[in-house]
């Protein structure tokens, strides 16, 4: 298993209750292939640019260790996931 760590930025204007779903969701996800080490809510913050009309965006840090496999189904997911404006998942080096 690798190491990797994934951040999201979910829309700003989703309610609270969605937002806690989204994150509790990938998380479930990411344990049932792995094994999740952190999860960090990052907060509100501006954008560097405009991403399908927000300026903003709620951030979320995952660290978390999987096979190497399970990245692409996991990048597939947060394509098709409603309430994702962008994501990026990185392999960190040991």
């Amino acid at each position: 298993m690798n190491k990797y760590e994934s951040i999201i930025i979910i829309n700003p204007s989703l309610e609270e209750q969605g937002m806690k779903e989204i994150i509790k969701k990938f998380e479930d996800m990411i344990n049932s292939e792995g094994k999740v080490e952190s999860v960090e809510e990052m907060g509100k913050r501006k954008l560097a640019y405009e991403i399908k009309k927000n300026s903003e965006g709620f951030y979320v840090l995952y660290n978390f260790e999987a096979k190497p496999e399970f990245i692409a189904e996991l990048e597939r997911v947060y394509r098709i996931t409603d309430g994702i404006l962008k994501f990026i998942v990185v392999r960190k080096e040991d």
